[in-house]
C-alpha cells in the first residue's frame, strides 16, 4: 500500500514538474505540450473511440504474436535443452538474434509480406520467441540433478521423467520467459505499426506525429507506458512471484 503510495505521488508530482516547466519555458504545444494539453487530447481520443479502435487492433495483433511465440519458444526451448547437436547450432544462432533489435526485422517482413497484418504479427513472433527459447533452455539445463537421481531411484525414465520431474522444475525459468516474451513482444509491435497502414497505437502515433499532433503523440506514449507497465505488475510479477514462492525460491510473507 504505501509503496503504491509513493508511486502515484512521484507521478503526479512527475506531471506537475512538467506542467511548470513547460508554461515557465514557453514551448508551444507544437513542440512541447502540457499535461493539461495531453490529457484532453487522451480524452477525446477515448471518448470519440479512435484510440479504443486502435488499442483493440494492437491486442489482437499482440493476442496472436504472443501466443505463436509462446509456443515455438518453448517448443525450442525443449529441444535446444535436450540435443547438444542442435544447442551447438541452433542454440548459437538463437543467441546471435536476439541481439538483433526486433525492427532491424520490418524491412524484410515488409519485402516478405508486404503492409500486412502477417508481416506485423511475423515482427512481434519473433520478438518474444528467441527471449522464451533461451528461458526455456535454461530452465530444462538447470533442473538440479538431485531431482534427477532421486526420480530415477524411484523408476522414472523417459517421458514420465521429463513430464513429471524436469518440465515441472523449469516453470520458474518458463515464467520468467513469458513476462520477457510479453515485454519483448509489445515493444516489437509497437515498432512494427509505426510502418503498418492501421489501425494499431504505433499506427496512430506515426499519423499524430505526420500532422505535428504532439498532443496525441504524447498522450499515445503514456497509454504505452501504462499498458506496459500495468500488465507487467498486475500479472506477470504476481505469477512469477507465486511460482517463486511455490518452489521455495522466495520466503512467503
Amino acid at each position: 500500500m504505501k509503496t503504491c503510495r509513493n508511486r502515484i505521488i512521484f507521478f503526479v508530482g512527475l506531471f506537475l514538474f512538467w506542467e511548470v516547466i513547460v508554461r515557465l519555458i514557453g514551448w508551444p504545444p507544437v513542440v512541447m505540450p502540457k499535461p493539461t494539453d495531453v490529457f484532453p487530447a487522451m480524452w477525446t481520443g477515448f471518448t470519440d473511440m479512435t484510440l479504443v479502435y486502435a488499442l483493440l487492433a494492437s491486442f489482437q495483433r499482440l493476442a496472436i504474436g504472443l501466443g505463436l511465440s509462446l509456443l515455438i519458444g518453448t517448443g525450442l526451448g525443449i529441444w535446444l535443452a535436450k540435443s547438444k547437436t542442435a544447442d551447438d547450432t541452433v542454440g548459437s544462432l538463437v543467441l546471435a538474434l536476439q541481439s538483433v533489435p526486433s525492427i532491424v526485422w520490418l524491412p524484410l517482413a515488409i519485402v516478405w509480406f508486404g503492409y500486412s497484418e502477417t508481416a506485423i504479427i511475423f515482427i512481434v513472433t519473433l520478438g518474444g520467441t528467441l527471449v522464451m527459447t533461451i528461458n526455456m533452455r535454461m530452465g530444462i539445463k538447470n533442473v538440479p540433478p538431485l531431482y534427477i537421481k532421486a526420480a530415477s531411484t524411484m523408476g522414472a525414465s523417459g517421458f514420465e521423467m521429463f513430464w513429471k520431474i524436469i518440465l515441472p522444475a523449469s516453470i520458474p525459468y518458463a515464467v520468467t520467459g513469458v513476462r520477457l516474451a510479453w515485454a519483448f513482444a509489445w515493444r516489437a509491435l509497437m515498432a512494427a505499426e509505426l510502418l503498418s497502414m492501421g489501425p494499431g497505437l504505433g499506427y496512430s502515433l506515426k499519423w499524430a506525429s505526420e500532422f505535428a499532433k504532439m498532443d496525441i503523440v504524447f498522450g499515445i506514449i503514456i497509454i504505452i507506458c501504462v499498458i506496459g507497465t500495468v500488465v507487467d505488475f498486475l500479472i506477470f510479477q504476481r505469477m512469477e512471484k507465486s511460482v517463486a514462492r511455490r518452489w521455495g525460491l522466495e520466503e512467503s510473507n
